[in-house]
């Protein structure tokens, strides 16, 4: 098979988990952890091939992806050291939203470093590099930021795959201009392979099927990396909120009041470093109206529980690409993202992913 050639926009945890399980699995042939299989439409995680990268922060910039990779902030766990020398060297991008004020009143360590850098042409940039999906893992509440590179993937050519909690998937015109354009999209707001909200969706999916009434649940999340430490600004965490509502909203058959649902990111404890941590509560009624509670925590390393989902979206976003498929990828976005535009179940959302990948479904 052809090599996946991606760009990356954000070279932080996320991206840095990412590369390092593309790089383990393809010298584990047949080893498939966090991954649906290891063969997917005939590409392999091997077949992933970086080559271009974005970032604002004066400690990755000009450096080479793997040198960015390793740069701090990041903080996830190292589980794969060697990591391929892409020969990519790593672009200044605009910086608009992309970036909290309030982070610079941190310890540079766990901040954001300013680069005086002139800002790339990202659209050329995506062109010459012959990228042919682009990955967005900006900082959650990067609104401007996310818009101007799916705009720029429409001028270059390239399709998108939207894992930050901005709505461009859900967007109608978004969806529209990548339809018309042959690009696939795929959003928003990636899952984790067993996060959270996956796991809040299937509580809440249990508690309908045994016939037990939820009443109210909350989740709160709390870490010490770079996302949690922006998402102290609330003002950054809107459409955060309402993606991860949203996926345990759409389980139930009469969504719950407002009042009754809390979930979001609650705080920032530096020593934890990339691990977060999860507590669910959740309050409801079984057999005769008698009460009962049920309390989860989840605690995981917070970047390498996305990465797996991820190369299973790149493959299906270039496999719509080989067979001339552009617009929302539905089955692959209902399957590992929290908001994608159309919600199904996770039993259901694998089962359209394979019919897809069969060629049952367009999409």
């Amino acid at each position: 098979m052809e090599k996946i050639n991606i760009a990356i926009a954000g070279t932080g945890n996320c991206a840095s988990a990412f590369l390092q399980g593309v790089a383990k699995y393809s010298r584990s042939p047949g080893e498939a952890i966090g991954l649906m299989n290891h063969e997917l439409g005939g590409y392999r995680p091997g077949d992933i091939n970086v080559v271009a990268a974005f970032d604002i922060d004066e400690r990755k910039v000009g450096k080479s992806l793997r040198e960015a990779l390793r740069a701090e902030p990041n903080c996830t766990s190292v589980f794969c050291e060697d990591i391929p020398d892409y020969p990519v060297t790593v672009k200044m991008a605009p910086v608009m939203d992309g970036v909290s004020g309030h982070m610079n009143e941190y310890p540079e360590h766990k901040t954001f470093v300013p680069s005086n850098r002139e800002p790339c042409y990202v659209a050329e940039e995506l062109k010459k590099s012959g990228a042919q999906l682009l990955l967005l893992y900006l900082p959650v509440g990067s609104e401007q930021a996310a818009r101007f590179y799916a705009g720029a993937c429409l001028e270059a050519g390239v399709g998108l795959i939207n894992a930050i909690p901005v709505f461009i998937a859900s967007e109608e015109k978004w969806a529209r201009k990548f339809q018309e354009e042959g690009l696939p999209l795929v959003g928003d707001d990636i899952k984790g392979q067993m996060g959270a909200t996956v796991i809040h969706r299937a509580l809440a999916r249990l508690f309908e099927d045994r016939g037990i009434v939820l009443d109210r649940t909350y989740q709160l999340n709390f870490g010490g990396n770079t996302d949690f430490l922006n998402m102290l600004n609330l003002e950054r965490v809107t459409t955060k909120k309402e993606s991860k509502t949203g996926a345990v909203q759409s389980e139930l058959s009469s969504p719950l009041p407002s009042g009754n649902i809390h979930i979001g990111p609650s705080d920032y404890i530096p020593w934890l470093n990339d691990k977060k941590v999860c507590h669910i509560t959740m309050e409801g009624r079984g057999y005769g109206g008698v009460p009962l509670t049920l309390e989860v925590k989840l605690t995981v390393e917070d970047s390498p529980n996305s990465g797996g989902v991820m190369i299973d979206a790149v493959r299906c976003a270039r496999l719509a690409l080989d067979r001339g498929t552009g617009g929302i990828l539905t089955s692959i976005s209902a399957y590992t993202m929290k908001s994608p535009p159309q919600q199904y179940t996770e039993t259901e959302a694998l089962e359209k992913v394979y019919q897809f990948l069969n060629g049952k479904i367009e999409r």
